[in-house]
């Protein structure tokens, strides 16, 4: 006879979803459905249920995370706040034949963190039918055994629990057997069959009965075995065991083969009938073979992986069987102890990086979740920051840290953090795991640009072409991009008056400073701008330094001859007496040098004489004096070609003409007009006869000095002047050196000049000098009054004119 089963899907949707939301002091959430709901059934609305607005779940990052399980079985849409089924839920699976099964979740919410535990009570539906663990069940019962014997059927197995398991036991209807159905103080039912009438093995040697187990489901389900009655010779004791429930105690990880417990069994009876046999006939856990039954010895042994995180507890019932087919049963307990075998394990659930550096002291910047297998102080853990950085681990809620900053962060010292986490648990010997968290650090513009040098130097010879590099500026900006990309510029200024811009231009990506115009070292020898470099954040940063530049000369300065003025300006003669002995001053030439240095450096040379061994220069004072005493043989014209040379490199010169007359007196000097015409040009002697015209009102004054002077004790060497042209002062300009030597007059000559027009013959000049080369008193030129008196009597139209120069070199 046999009953049909009922499908899965039809119970369920008889079920429909049940639905129970509760929220507990703790904020715990618990909801109750069946087992077996299509993925995507809703179950409850969690926005409701924690009183949080919908649009909030997605700005709080809400999720559910699994409690110590490796699947998740739920999930939230966020858009209206709904719990819906993730995965296949199988209550057999989960919690076998617990009486309530609870799956446990998190739900998790940030800013500010907030955990509330989700307890799911999974219902049962009828869903597993009845099965037997043999297809048919044989006895050997002797034909001597008398009425009311009972004989153990095997107990069928249902995985569903409750009203849904196994309630019932039937067989067919027979002329030998009833069946009586026993329930278990532990709950569960098993069958035995009841000897009503005697067995006759003559008239019957096989019995075959249908054994039928029906749940108790709306919809019920059964399952059923055959047994087969074999009809022995008599055979009137069982075995008995020595203790209807045995226990035993189990480490976990325990290596196969190790023997947990033997169970013993003894038989009255003698030969076949006496010898017992052992064999598990249920254990908890069907799927996994853990542990091995010695059939002989009754020695239980570790045959598998054991477990405490999978099954804490295993619990057997075993038979022993005698030679003809009598048995007993006891029940076998196994308890799982824990050992620390399971190293804490982290979890990231929320990390922000890169974080800005200017993040204050005590933010949080990440949460960690640590879950440990283990059990009791196995599962117990600490965690801890390795490295000496500036974050901390600070315990948040449940088996949550948070992670936050301990002190200032700076980009430019550490721009990236590995921390590395380590989780120790309580064990003996304790467990440990570690886990690096990667966090960078964003820059911000908090660093200005900061020149290598104080200040730089640039040097630059004058005449340079526009254009030409001076020197490079550098500065390093430790910010990154754009905070450290620097600019150089110009600030704004003035040298000698023009902006700086018009001297100097800055590269602004290199920082090279170009001249934009050609230096003077007469105009200045230097000048210092300012070179600004800014970066590119945002408020940008800026630092100045100062750049100094330096010109240095060049020789591109010709000398320049005071005296006697240059060819072409002015006709100049010197008169030297006839007397005059060697080494006699006759007169100087007096020239300066814009340059600077040796390049101002000046030397005198005679280029050119009428008498190569009459007169010399001073090489370094450009003083001329003879070099002889002068004889009768000698020239009264003296043409002397005098250069002066700078020390640059390359050197530039000059030269000046100066003519000399040798002569005693006055009448014996020859018309200067002539040598005028010979050897200059008549056009500008033309032009100083008409200057000479024009002020010659202004003689008559003078010569009332002239007649005063011819009573002064001293003499002085007379020069002559075509037309009674002056002799120039010596003009200095203001920035030449009054150097000794170096070919600017001296400050220890004076010079005075008496001037007339109107009688080539009649221009002298008187010269004094306080050197002691200079021609004594006596051996100056003198002349009597009645002399001046003759000259001056033939020009009665001549007004005379004198002029006094007294100026230091």
């Amino acid at each position: 006879m046999g009953l049909e089963g009922i499908s899965l899907l039809g119970l369920a949707a008889s079920f429909g979803v049940f639905l129970l939301t509760l929220q507990t002091v703790c904020g715990d959430l618990a909801y109750s459905f069946p087992e077996e709901m299509k993925r995507g059934s809703v179950i409850g609305n969690i926005a409701k249920d924690i009183g949080l607005e919908v649009g909030r779940l997605s700005a709080r990052k809400a999720r559910i995370d699994a409690d110590g399980n490796s699947k998740r079985y739920f999930d939230i849409n966020l858009s209206s706040g709904d719990i819906f089924v993730a995965d296949r839920i199988d209550r057999e699976g989960l919690c076998g034949k617990k009486p309530s099964c609870v799956l446990k979740q998190e739900l998790f919410l940030e800013d500010p963190l907030e955990l509330h535990r989700i307890n799911a009570h999974i219902q049962d539906i009828n869903d597993n039918s009845p099965q037997f663990k043999k297809g048919e069940i044989k006895f050997e019962i002797s034909e001597s055994a008398v009425k009311g014997n009972r004989y153990r059927l095997d107990e069928a197995h249902d995985a569903d629990v409750g009203q849904n398991a196994i309630q019932s036991y039937v067989i067919e209807a027979n002329a030998h057997f009833k069946l009586n159905v026993v329930t278990k103080t532990g709950g569960g039912k098993y069958s035995e069959l009841v000897l009503e009438s005697e067995l006759d093995r003559e008239q019957q040697q096989e019995l075959t009965i249908v054994l039928v187990a029906t749940d108790g489901g709306s919809l019920q389900r059964s399952g059923t075995v055959v047994i087969h009655v074999t009809v022995l010779d008599a055979n009137d004791n069982a075995p008995v065991f020595s203790q209807a429930v045995y226990k035993a105690s189990l480490p976990e990880n325990s290596p196969v083969d190790t023997v947990v417990i033997h169970v013993s069994a003894t038989d009255a009876d003698e030969g076949v009938n006496g010898k017992v046999t052992y064999e598990i006939d249920h254990i908890s856990d069907e799927n996994n073979h853990v542990f091995t039954l010695d059939q002989t010895t009754g020695e239980v042994r570790v045959s598998g992986s054991v477990d405490y995180e999978e099954l804490s507890t295993y619990e057997m019932q075993i038979t022993a069987k005698d030679g003809l087919g009598l048995v007993s049963s006891c029940a076998l307990i196994i308890d799982v102890t824990d050992v620390n075998d399971n190293a804490p394990v982290m979890f990231i659930k929320s990390l922000k990086s890169p974080i800005p550096e200017d993040t204050p002291t005590g933010t949080e910047v990440g949460i960690i979740n640590v879950q440990d297998r283990d059990s009791e102080s196995n599962r117990q853990v600490r965690c801890s920051i390795q490295q000496n950085v500036p974050f901390k681990l600070v315990a948040s809620i449940k088996n949550y840290y948070s992670l936050v900053t301990t002190g200032h962060l700076d980009r430019e010292v550490v721009s990236d953090y590995n921390i590395t986490i380590r989780a120790t648990d309580e064990g003996s010997p304790p467990l440990s795991s570690s886990k690096t968290v990667h966090l960078s650090v964003a820059d911000i513009n908090d660093n200005p640009p900061e020149f290598e040098e104080q200040s730089y130097s640039a040097y630059v010879s004058e005449n340079n072409k526009p254009g030409s590099a001076l020197c490079s500026v550098s500065a390093r900006d430790p910010d990154w991009r754009q905070n450290g990309t620097v600019i150089y510029s110009l600030l704004g200024g003035e040298v000698n008056g023009a902006p700086v811009s018009s001297y100097v231009s800055v590269n602004g990506d290199t920082g090279l400073i170009h001249a934009v115009r050609s230096f003077d070292y007469e105009q200045f020898r230097s000048f210092k701008v300012q070179v600004m470099a800014r970066d590119n954040g945002s408020p940008p940063l800026s630092s100045n330094v100062s750049v100094s530049v330096f010109i240095s000369d060049v020789n591109d300065n010709s000398p320049q001859i005071l005296y006697p003025a240059p060819e072409g300006n002015s006709f100049m003669t010197e008169l030297v007496p006839k007397g005059a002995h060697g080494g006699s001053l006759v007169s100087k030439v007096i020239a300066v040098d814009a340059d600077s240095g040796q390049n101002a450096w000046l030397s005198y040379e005679i280029v050119k004489s009428t008498d190569p061994g009459l007169f010399s220069i001073g090489v370094h004072s450009g003083e001329i004096r003879t070099q002889r005493d002068i004889s009768e043989s000698d020239s009264m014209k003296q043409n002397l070609v005098v250069s002066v040379k700078d020390n640059g490199q390359p050197s530039l010169s000059a030269t000046c003409s100066m003519y000399l007359l040798i002569s005693d007196n006055l009448a014996e000097v020859p018309e200067l007009k002539d040598i005028s015409y010979e050897e200059k040009n008549s056009k500008l002697t033309s032009y100083l006869i008409i200057a000479l015209v024009s002020v010659s009102t202004f003689f008559l004054t003078f010569i009332i000095i002239i007649l005063g002077v011819r009573f002064c004790r001293r003499r002085k060497p007379r020069l002559l002047f075509d037309g009674a042209v002056a002799i120039p002062s010596a003009y200095l300009p203001p920035n030449y050196a009054d150097v000794d030597g170096t070919g600017t007059l001296r400050s220890a000559y004076n010079y005075d000049a008496y001037l007339t027009t109107g009688s080539r013959t009649s221009d002298f000049k008187f010269v004094s000098s306080y050197n002691d080369n200079t021609l004594p008193a006596d051996q100056t030129l003198r002349k009597s009054p009645s002399d001046f008196a003759d000259v001056f009597g033939d020009s009665d139209n001549s007004p005379e004119v004198g002029s006094c120069l007294n100026r230091p070199s």
